[in-house]
């Protein structure tokens, strides 16, 4: 017996793509499989990691804990949409560049989009709003003191832009 497939569009990174889709495809899968976007990543598909943090109308939301089709009529950013128009690194990504904020880099995409929301709401956070920032992203690698930098040099970077 074949799954209905629900036909929608939706919008990433600024490209709207019509997909046909089982109702419970999660928007993390249809990122990954049916758009070939792998930047965003899957750990722990409870919402707990932060590895699948894409952002929803600018706001970040785990992409593992929603199904694609709710996501019709929203912009989706995934992590392949937070460079510059030119491809040159966002001010966030530069930051994790210069300051060594990823190792693994797993978890890297769900930081990006989290630190990037962030930002927006709060362009110069202090070091302990910095630290609270990312407290919903997991790493098992690098111990938080060189991504809490990087949030606090993209928030330098960021305001060099404006």
């Amino acid at each position: 017996m074949s799954e209905d497939l629900h036909e929608f569009a939706l919008t990433v990174n600024g490209v709207t793509h019509d997909l046909a889709v089982p109702a419970r495809r999660l928007l993390s899968d249809a990122l990954r499989h049916d758009l070939g976007l792998t930047g965003t990543h899957v750990g722990c598909e409870h919402g707990v990691c932060g590895a699948c943090t894409v952002l929803l109308d600018g706001r970040p939301v785990r992409s593992c804990l929603m199904f694609a089709v709710t996501a019709q009529g929203a912009e989706v950013t995934t992590v392949e949409g937070l460079a510059n128009d030119d491809d040159s690194l966002g001010p966030v990504q530069q930051a994790f560049a210069e300051c060594h904020g990823l190792q693994c880099g797993f978890c890297t995409p769900g930081f990006l989009t989290t630190i990037t929301a962030g930002l927006r709401d709060n362009p110069t956070p202090t070091h302990e709003q910095a630290r609270d920032m990312i407290a919903g992203n997991l790493c098992r690698c690098t111990g938080y003191q060189n991504i809490v930098k990087a949030v606090e040099r993209a928030a330098e970077l960021s305001g060099e832009q404006r």
